[in-house]
This record gives structure tokens, C-alpha cells and sequence, in this order.
């Protein structure tokens, strides 16, 4: 495991380096700042709305964040020729994406977590302490969970495509799975033909769903409740769920990049 966590170590400080997801990173946390002070902005200045909005951009923003981040983790590193000297060592192939997996996922966990704190601590100050933060606080380690999901899906889609194809079917997955519950209730009622609701059945069990996943207010109610349970099972459901897929896409992961040429 030593070569998994040196490579992991090195792509977390490239990720920490990289000019572009600083930009993104700086962009996200100036709203984290203003946010909290834009209470007149939401219908009768109600507090929980003003906390679904900023988890909102904050889910937005960590979502850019993986993307941008995962996409060119292999790419760059066979444009550079890295690729080579790295493999050239007692390195196998798995480990080298295991490595670059693990650097990539916790350097989003930073990211998320330091953008967390300067949200609590701005609503702390423009709010007051009050004790309904706790919602904030579930979603961002929710929101980990499913960033690091979100980087496996780009992780896979990167051994076999270029970055800017990568780019737009990571954001094709992950606006499907968001939206999933609602279109699959669409596409599976009476009125639709056999054919659009094996597709919608198949598009179900492959794309992974990223509401099973969401505990921010309004929808950790509605996911509650389908699953009748409490919100402490419903998030330990989401990380079994997610643990699961990450492990199947690394697996796929592995088994195209032993196959490619690099």
C-alpha cells in the first residue's frame, strides 16, 4: 500500500496546486461568505430556505470541483510521459489508479470541509447560533460521499475517453442520477410502452442515484420517508450505496486500463 498512498500524496498537493480548481474553490467559498446574508432574498426571509440554497451551491460547486479535478488525473499524466516512470517502478496498474483515486477524493474532502466551515461560521455570524445548522453539517459529509462517487464515475470514463468527452458524461450521469427518481416515475407509468420502461428499469440499476445520497432539507423528508426509516439509517443506506458503486467502478476501472495501451 506504501505506492498507493506516495501516489495519492502526490496528486492530492497537484490538486491543492492546480490554478483552475483554486479559482473554482475561491469563487465557491466568497458565496459561502455572502450567502448567509441574503436572508430578504428568500420568501418571508424563511431561514430553512435559505440553508436548501446555499447547500445548493455548495453541492453545485463541489460537483465542478470533482469533475474538473478527476477528467485530466490520467490524461495529464500520459501527455507528461509521468505515466512511464511511474509504471517503470514496482507500481501496477491498479495501484496507480487506486493512488490517483484516493489523492483525488481527498483533496475534495478538504475542499468540501473548508468550505463548510466558512459557511457555519458566516451563518454564524449573520444568523446567530442557532441549533438548525446541524442540516449543513450531514449534507457536506453526505456531499463527500457523493463527490467521491461522482470522481469514480469520471475516474472510469477517463481509461477509455478524452477529458472533454469525460467532462460531459460525468455531468450527463450526474444530473440523471439527481434527477432520477422523478424521471423513472415518468418513464415507468402505465401509459409508456414496454420499451421506454425496460430502458428506464436498466438506466435505474446502472446510473447511480444520487438522491439516495441527499440529506439536505426538503429532500432527506421525501427520502426518509419512501424508505420509512430515520435520517441516521437513510444516510448509513447512502454510504453502503455509495461504497458499492465506487467499489464496481474501480473494478471496471481496473480492468480497461490493464487492457490499454498508454
Amino acid at each position: 500500500m506504501n505506492q498507493v498512498f506516495a501516489i495519492a500524496g502526490t496528486t492530492l498537493g497537484e490538486a491543492i496546486r492546480r490554478r483552475v480548481l483554486l479559482i473554482i474553490l475561491f469563487v465557491g467559498l466568497a458565496f459561502m461568505i455572502i450567502a448567509p446574508s441574503l436572508s430578504e432574498l428568500t420568501p418571508r426571509g424563511e431561514r430553512h430556505v435559505l440553508i436548501t440554497m446555499t447547500l445548493a451551491v455548495l453541492r453545485i460547486t463541489a460537483a465542478i470541483l470533482a469533475v474538473t479535478l478527476t477528467v485530466y488525473l490520467i490524461p495529464n499524466e500520459i501527455e507528461r510521459r509521468t505515466i512511464y516512470t511511474i509504471l517503470s517502478k514496482p507500481v501496477q496498474r491498479y495501484q496507480f489508479l487506486l493512488g490517483k483515486y484516493l489523492g483525488s477524493v481527498a483533496a475534495l474532502t478538504l475542499m468540501i470541509a473548508l468550505m463548510t466551515i466558512v459557511l457555519l461560521a458566516a451563518f454564524l455570524f449573520y444568523q446567530g447560533a442557532r441549533s438548525d445548522i446541524a442540516p449543513i453539517v450531514r449534507s457536506a459529509i453526505m456531499f463527500i460521499f457523493q463527490m467521491s462517487l461522482l470522481a469514480a464515475v469520471a475516474m472510469f470514463f477517463s481509461t477509455f475517453v478524452t477529458p472533454v468527452v469525460n467532462f460531459f458524461l460525468t455531468g450527463f450521469v450526474y444530473i440523471f442520477g439527481t434527477l432520477m427518481n422523478p424521471i423513472f416515475e415518468n418513464l415507468t407509468t402505465k401509459g409508456q410502452s414496454t420499451l421506454v420502461k425496460g430502458f428506464a428499469w436498466v438506466a435505474h440499476y446502472i446510473i447511480p442515484n444520487f438522491q439516495n445520497l441527499d440529506v439536505t432539507p426538503g429532500a432527506a423528508i421525501e427520502a426518509a420517508q419512501q424508505l420509512r426509516g430515520s435520517e441516521l439509517n437513510f444516510m448509513m443506506y447512502g454510504v453502503v450505496y455509495s461504497f458499492t458503486y465506487i467499489g464496481i467502478l474501480l473494478a471496471l476501472s481496473v480492468l480497461v486500463f490493464d487492457r490499454r495501451e498508454v
